[in-house]
């Protein structure tokens, strides 16, 4: 009996539903209170997410995905899109955010320019088989795409698995903030943001 291949391919509409719930896998809890603030009274935060990654013209678009699948079913995400500049508006806008959003915010916006990962997952029963590893791959392929010879993630400090897969991957440290405590998450320390540039 054969092992079973991992295809990499585009998202299409259809896949909104897995996409969300591999954001939620990756997210390690900011992506679901990211989409409860969003959340009309009787929907759930998982129903912002699949909604949002339906539409054509969105940052967590489907457009902005390609998902791993083993037999036809999908086991791994890599999201992301050319962060743009920032404005002085966006930069004012955080004072308004909840304060556990504050971090990631800043650090987005040191990320302006770079092919930004929203989100990178592998379901935890397709772990160990070098999907992450080939879907971070994939992120060059998009960097250059795009036109952008430097890709960047952001990711807690406390996350060790994850944080020595992108440096074994090159990725460096290039700035961090204190990460802020909420129930949402499970880190202390500091939230990193990363970057690998293309040679």
């Amino acid at each position: 009996m054969s092992a079973t291949r991992t295809l990499y391919r585009p998202a299409r509409p259809e896949d909104a539903e897995a996409i969300a719930e591999l954001l939620v896998i990756g997210g390690q809890g900011i992506v679901e209170y990211l989409w409860s603030l969003e959340s009309p009274e009787g929907q759930t935060p998982l129903a912002v997410g699949i909604e949002r990654a339906g539409r054509d013209e969105d940052a967590l678009s489907y457009r902005n995905a390609i998902l791993a699948e083993r037999d036809g079913y999908p086991v791994g995400l890599l999201l992301g899109h050319l962060r743009p500049q920032s404005g002085p508006a966006d930069i004012a806008a955080i004072d308004g955010l909840p304060p556990v959003l504050h971090p990631f915010r800043v650090l987005e916006h040191r990320a302006a320019g770079t092919f930004f990962i929203n989100g990178l997952a592998v379901r935890p029963e397709h772990r160990g088989n070098g999907i992450g590893s080939k879907l971070l791959y994939k992120s060059r392929q998009r960097a250059i795409e795009v036109g952008t010879a430097r890709i960047s993630v952001e990711l807690f400090a406390q996350d060790e698995d994850a944080l020595r897969l992108y440096q074994r991957h090159g990725f460096r440290i290039l700035d961090r903030r204190p990460v802020v405590p909420h129930p949402c998450h499970r880190f202390s320390g500091d939230l990193l943001l990363l970057e690998q540039k293309l040679n």
